[in-house]
């Protein structure tokens, strides 16, 4: 087979990837009911009349701790199926392995630092 149709059904795939959501946006232009009320005009919460002003600002450590907690997980991920395929590894990729840890842990507690969190 060909280099070209290998690739077709990956480029086929990229291609919808990439055009689902502009079509699914103007078919939600051109096909949803337009019809604006004061009911549809508020808040939702949880089915509850609103109370109060619906803007309220977060503090901006629930966001830092969302993003180490991303980092660690994809961490865990890469490392385990690190340690599943290279079974066998050298030293020199075991201490790559630790080397990379240490740089996250490092930057994860320079965070919690900065969050006055801990104190290192």
């Amino acid at each position: 087979m060909s280099l070209i149709a290998e690739y077709l059904p990956v480029a086929i795939l990229a291609i919808l990837a990439i055009g689902f959501a502009p079509i699914a946006w103007l078919f939600s232009r051109f096909f949803r009911p337009d019809k604006p009320s004061q009911w549809r005009d508020t808040t939702y919460e949880c089915g509850s009349e609103p109370i109060g002003d619906a803007r309220v600002q977060f503090k901006f450590q629930y966001y830092i701790f969302g993003i180490i907690f991303v980092v660690f997980d994809l961490v865990a991920t890469f490392l385990m199926l690190w340690a599943v395929a290279f079974t066998e590894l050298s030293d020199a990729g075991k201490a790559w392995a630790v080397l990379f840890l240490a740089i996250l842990l490092i930057g994860v507690a320079y965070a919690l630092k900065k969050e006055d969190k801990i104190w290192i």
